[in-house]
């Protein structure tokens, strides 16, 4: 069969740099989905993107569809073949309607009953015949966000500018928003020229001409490989943020680093307040010294050639100089600000219309901060330092700096604190408690700075549930998710034994004496349980733990987030052993007959009719004692299968469902007081054991 190359491209007004990538992906993994569906064979699939396209190449694209062979079911012999043997008008219906006739009707005998089939081939259709259905996938691509332009009803991340669909030499035939497909591709937007493409495989060398890189790799490596030839000639050292370097080369076709210099007297500013200028507002790499010292320098990298590249060096000091300047005039202002004029000002600032002020949220962090201090013991002075950490920590949010660059929001808070002579730590401990920021952040290091940061996040967690405001499919608006992952992080890294069902009640008990709750504080409380327990599970999964031992690790109470990392990880080792499915089944006879008695009540020894009801009482009884004297899962681990003897010679000479009720009631007493052994270390119930 022969095969030609197809390609499609999209040509767009600018992209958000922020989409390209994954709308490059999302629309290479749809057509090649398309190909598969339609049964059409292809070979190596190459994606490609910039700020204004994004296009797929498809090697070795046949030239029709797979024949295929399809046997089709009928009706039952009884229905097809009339008593004197003759076909009935069912089966002449039916091979009609497969395009065949009753002459290639066979029988094949399905669970006793023997059915009609006929063998159906189907040829193939023309790849070029089917591939203006390929409008369709262009146009079911999705986006964060949409638009719509001109008179147009079709809403796409932007408007559509032109369209090259070929299928070898052909074009193939469609328009979407009364663009039609060409051979036709534009270059860069000043340097380049439109270009007719003859051949497919010649896309990214006549692009290249016409100054675009439409590989993503192959242009972020010539970024990358531009800022380390400076960084030589100069024995700087630049840091490249690998998402600082995603962003910039989404936002160029033809990328040429430079570099460029400002006043020297700026870095008297926080080396924060510097970073971030350049690089979230500018977009600019930081230049430091082999020491680690920050230069008065950046890089920058402009969509174009070397042509006149001092002039754009020019205009990027320029834009920088004026943001500095803001910056330091800001810095100076705030000088002069007091943090209790500062807390003043936050009873002012609404944090939710239903929530109320940000004095208020803060006041509510205070108090769950006290109580979570005292429940770990810290001393006085360590409470003293985190009561007044919790006091002032979101002073900075009405400084001048943090409203200009929001992302300083805690970095400002802990230099602030320190100029005014606050203590050390608790300036720490402002910065810290917003802690982690992102995926790739880390937790505090600090106990003041943790206990703040969980009193912080699970605040606000609460507070939206207790309003009704909670995360649903992608939408997250408040970031609860995150807040959430932080907080299990912070606990685990810690070391911390407190448990999330207390502290989630404690919470919720200091937003309901705010008036915020709006809703059944019982319900409430379960669904931000539930809640926890997704992210949990979502911990559990990096960690490698197999789904089931997952569900039953979190199928109870959570606890401790260090305890419950511990019990994931025995049972994901133990699952291996030669007597876990032994193990589990017994604890499980016990989970799953206990669950016929909802209330539990005292054990009474006199009603035990025979020896093993005795033996199974005495060792929960040693067990018990033995669990308050642990010091790990593992071993509390090793004390509930120990009891399996005792389970199954119970289960092999007890009916624990007596007649007697007295006895019956007793006997379900009992599972159920080992039940709640078991479940405190796993619903083991939802173990599956083969």
């Amino acid at each position: 069969m022969n095969k030609q190359d197809l390609l499609i491209e999209i040509g767009l007004e600018e992209l958000p740099a922020r989409f390209v990538t994954n709308s490059m992906n999302q629309f290479s993994e749809k057509i090649t989905k398309w190909l598969s569906e339609k049964k059409i064979i292809f070979g190596e699939v190459e994606a490609f993107s910039t700020p204004r396209r994004l296009a797929v190449l498809i090697k070795d694209v046949a030239e029709a569809q797979e024949d295929i062979q399809v046997e089709a079911k009928g009706p039952s012999k009884k229905i097809t073949v009339d008593k004197s043997g003759n076909w009935s008008k069912a089966a002449v219906g039916f091979s009609r309607g497969q395009g065949m006739t009753v002459e290639d009707i066979y029988f094949k005998e399905i669970n006793g009953v023997e059915y009609a089939f006929v063998n159906k081939f189907i040829k193939g259709q023309k790849t070029l015949q089917l591939l203006p259905d390929l409008k369709n996938v262009i146009t079911s691509l999705h986006f964060p966000k949409t638009m719509r332009w001109a008179n147009q009803d079709l809403r796409y991340i932007r408007p559509i500018k032109w369209i090259v669909a070929l299928f070898g030499t052909d074009i193939i035939p469609f328009s979407i928003t009364n663009v039609k497909t060409n051979r036709i591709t534009f270059g860069h937007r000043f340097l380049g020229k439109e270009t007719e493409i003859t051949n497919c495989n010649e896309y990214a060398s006549l692009l290249l001409k016409e100054f675009v890189v439409v590989d993503p790799a192959k242009r972020k490596e010539m970024i990358r490989s531009q800022i380390e030839q400076i960084q030589m000639k100069n024995d700087w050292v630049i840091l490249i943020d690998e998402d600082l370097l995603e962003e910039v080369n989404n936002l160029v076709e033809y990328p040429t680093a430079l570099f460029g210099k400002f006043d020297d007297s700026f870095l008297n500013l926080p080396e924060e307040v510097l970073i971030t200028s350049m690089k979230e507002h500018q977009r600019y790499f930081p230049v430091k010294s082999p020491d680690g010292k920050l230069l008065p320098y950046f890089i920058t990298v402009r969509n174009g050639d070397q042509n006149h590249i001092d002039i754009v060096a020019k205009g990027n000091e320029k834009v920088l100089r004026a943001r500095l300047a803001d910056a330091d005039f800001f810095y100076k202002e705030d000088q002069q600000l007091e943090i209790s004029t500062a807390l003043k000002k936050l009873e002012k600032v609404v944090y939710h219309e239903n929530i109320g002020t940000m004095i208020d949220k803060t006041n509510r962090v205070r108090k769950l901060t006290s109580w979570l201090a005292n429940q770990l013991e810290f001393s006085k002075t360590e409470l003293q330092l985190v009561d007044r950490a919790a006091e002032i920590c979101k002073f900075d949010l009405v400084t001048n700096m943090v409203n200009e660059f929001p992302e300083l929001q805690g970095f400002m808070g802990e230099k602030y604190a320190l100029q005014k002579g606050e203590n050390a730590d608790v300036a720490k401990a402002i910065n810290e408690h917003y802690m982690p920021r992102n995926a790739d952040d880390h937790t505090p290091q600090t106990h003041i700075g943790a206990t703040l940061a969980i009193a912080d996040k699970l605040d606000t967690i609460v507070s939206f549930f207790a309003i009704g405001v909670t995360p649903t499919g992608s939408q997250d608006p408040y970031a609860l998710r995150r807040q959430a992952a932080g907080i299990i992080d912070t606990l685990l890294n810690q070391k911390w034994e407190i448990e999330i069902e207390e502290l989630v009640a404690t919470s919720l008990h200091f937003v309901k004496e705010d008036g915020i709750l709006q809703g059944d504080i019982t319900q409430v409380e379960s669904q931000i349980i539930h809640f926890f327990k997704l992210r949990i599970k979502h911990l559990l999964q990096d960690r490698g733990i197999r789904y089931d031992l997952i569900e039953a690790v979190i199928g109870g109470t959570i606890g401790s987030i260090p305890s419950l990392i511990k019990r994931s990880d025995i049972l994901e080792k133990e699952k291996d052993s030669l007597d876990f499915k032994e193990n589990i089944e017994a604890l499980s006879r016990v989970l799953n007959i206990s669950q016929k008695q909802e209330k539990s009540g005292e054990v009474d020894s006199s009603l035990f009719e025979n020896n093993f009801e005795l033996e199974l009482h005495e060792k929960i009884e040693k067990v018990k004692i033995s669990l308050n004297a642990v010091k790990s899962e593992h071993e509390y681990y090793q004390l509930l299968v120990s009891l399996k003897p005792e389970i199954n010679q119970y289960f092999d000479h007890t009916m624990v469902m007596a007649e007697d009720k007295k006895i019956r009631n007793n006997r379900l007493n009992q599972l159920n007081e080992l039940a709640q052994l078991i479940i405190t270390f796993a619903n083991v119930n939802k173990i599956i054991v083969k």
